[in-house]
């Protein structure tokens, strides 16, 4: 285990340096970057109240089910206190506060703080969301916490992370689309620069993983297989109104997204095609026997999922939301 742990310590090490290098890449200077201000109504402006009213007249042609996911999206957002107190556990992190995965940790988490800082603005402009019954969610999330499955293990939770941040690309692009469709294009600019955030982010922790293969690939691959095996969990999966059990919502927040094409099995099989062709998976030789046997049901995975997500129904039935007014 001790072996383990210090293998682990010297290859965080190793891409620290990476990371330090490419920062300026992946996160965007303080200065610079949107700041939710800048897309909302500017409440200084003698047009303010006319604003919320255009605001509102566009969100009332939002589809239930497209209101439904932005909310279960803004829930996830704002749970950032979780994401960020688990990526400090993380084995190898030099946990002073001046070390470079600490800096990376607190630059990110405030990149991601804006996203739910921005959702949940819109939401309470828009007249359509009991934002109580949405706190309470949001709370209920952020005390629970999640157990994604990947302990403190670097290569596990940058594994988790590559994916789940396309994932969200993926999901607030969508919503950006549909908004877009249904007449709400403030909401669909917004959704829009969050999805660029997550595009950004998804590309750094695939770097991180690329980096760690170049190491110790034995290890990456069998990271690699141990999380597609267990599934990755999305980290609203503990998603719950009141007096709903943990994780209830969560399965209705997921067929609404399924019905709308926002995030479906089929784009789950897609981030994992991506990832096996970045990461090289394939063409990784420098393995033993369970390390090949890993590339080998990596390899075969994605076409075994994808027949079984053709033959997943769509959703039909609906479920009413307490946060939803109407």
């Amino acid at each position: 285990m001790k072996f383990f742990e210090d293998k682990r310590r010297e290859v965080m090490k190793h891409i620290e340096k990476y990371m330090l290098e490419k920062m300026h890449d992946f996160l965007k200077p303080i200065e610079q970057i949107w700041q939710p201000s800048d897309l909302l109504p500017d409440s200084t402006r003698d047009t303010f109240f006319q604003e919320i009213r255009e605001l509102q007249e566009s969100a009332k042609g939002l589809s239930y089910d497209l209101v439904a996911v932005l909310i279960g999206d803004t829930i996830t957002e704002e749970a950032l206190p979780t994401y960020e107190s688990w990526l400090s556990m993380v084995e190898g992190v030099d946990k002073d506060q001046h070390s470079g995965w600490m800096t990376w940790n607190r630059h990110w988490t405030a990149e991601e703080n804006r996203h739910g800082d921005l959702l949940n603005k819109y939401l309470y402009l828009s007249g359509r969301v009991n934002m109580r019954a949405m706190e309470v969610s949001t709370q209920y999330l952020i005390a629970d916490g999640f157990d994604i499955g990947t302990g403190a293990d670097p290569y596990r939770n940058f594994i988790y992370t590559s994916f789940q941040e396309m994932a969200t690309n993926i999901s607030h692009r969508r919503v950006a689309s549909l908004a877009k469709k249904d007449g709400d294009t403030l909401l669909s600019k917004m959704c829009g620069v969050i999805a660029s955030d997550e595009a950004r982010h998804a590309k750094a922790y695939k770097h991180f993983i690329s980096k760690i293969f170049e190491v110790d690939a034995n290890e990456a691959m069998l990271a690699f297989e141990d999380m597609m095996r267990k599934k990755i969990v999305m980290p609203a999966h503990f998603l719950r109104e009141i007096g709903i059990k943990i994780g209830q919502t969560f399965g209705h927040f997921t067929d609404a997204a399924q019905r709308l094409g926002v995030y479906t099995a089929t784009d789950y099989v897609d981030i994992m095609k991506v990832l096996l062709d970045e990461w090289q998976i394939e063409s990784r030789t420098e393995l033993n026997e369970a390390g090949e046997k890993a590339r080998d049901f990596l390899m075969n995975l994605p076409d075994r999922l994808l027949r079984i997500a053709e033959r997943m129904k769509n959703p039909m039935l609906e479920y009413k939301f307490s946060w939803i007014h109407g």
